[in-house]
């Protein structure tokens, strides 16, 4: 109740008299690779390290930000994504801005699913609006089923509760409907290009490749088996065909 109590209240302050100050570009990535409800396996951590030598971090080889541009503020919603994300935002030294969802005692799954709802509804209406991230890059780490997920938009007509929908990247040719569950190493990158509008102009997806030191880090393509086995400890699902 109090959950559905707080949405109509976020829904409120999300209509239109509010005024936009979007990002330039929104980088989405999803937590690393999981051992648990909690904690990340190794291969996930290594995954978070290699995020910040090769594309999040300061001085990174790869780096998604442009010369001399320093990302405005790196956003998480879960104790996964919040390892994921830690690594790169302390390379800046900068916060982590974290859209706070723990995992419930007793494994209530719609209790859960709606709290999510309602984080990832915040954090997309501070997105919105914080004229400190305004013309900026922000990093999101989310957890996958609320960046894309048929199903969960389904089971809420009417509602927008996905990254996809509240970002408006459904609007976009090209956007994938679902992230796969064994889909760990893929950036979406929406770009608002058009001031005063919170239709993005541009969609890209870049696959997270590294090799060399992290060459265990799976590198499957979309929606492809990622290979992990049970020795590695992670969690299995998308691992096999």
């Amino acid at each position: 109740m109090v959950v559905r109590l707080a949405l109509a209240v976020l829904l409120c302050l999300v209509g239109p008299a509010t005024s936009l100050a979007m990002p330039a570009r929104i980088i989405i990535l999803r937590h690393g690779e999981k051992a648990d409800k909690r904690d990340l396996c190794d291969i996930g951590l290594e995954r978070a390290d290699a995020l910040v030598t090769n594309y999040l971090g300061r001085g990174a080889a790869r780096s998604l930000f442009a010369s001399s541009e320093e990302p405005a503020a790196f956003l998480a919603i879960t104790l996964h994504s919040l390892e994921l994300a830690s690594p790169a935002a302390i390379s800046w030294h900068q916060p982590v801005t974290l859209y706070s969802v723990l995992p419930l005692k007793g494994g209530d799954k719609e209790e859960a699913t709606e709290t999510l709802n309602l984080r990832t509804q915040e954090a997309v209406h501070d997105l919105m609006i914080n004229p400190l991230w305004q013309g900026k890059t922000v990093v999101m780490v989310w957890e996958h089923k609320h960046i894309a997920n048929k199903k969960l938009e389904e089971t809420f007509p009417g509602k927008a509760v996905t990254l996809r929908q509240l970002l408006k990247l459904d609007r976009l040719h090209g956007v994938p409907e679902t992230w796969p569950s064994g889909t760990y190493d893929y950036f979406w990158i929406a770009e608002y290009g058009s001031q005063g509008s919170d239709v993005p102009t541009r969609f890209s997806m870049v696959k997270q490749e590294f090799g060399g030191d992290h060459d265990e880090v799976p590198s499957n393509d979309w929606d492809e088996p990622n290979g992990l086995e049970s020795e590695s400890g992670c969690d299995l699902k998308g691992a096999q065909d």
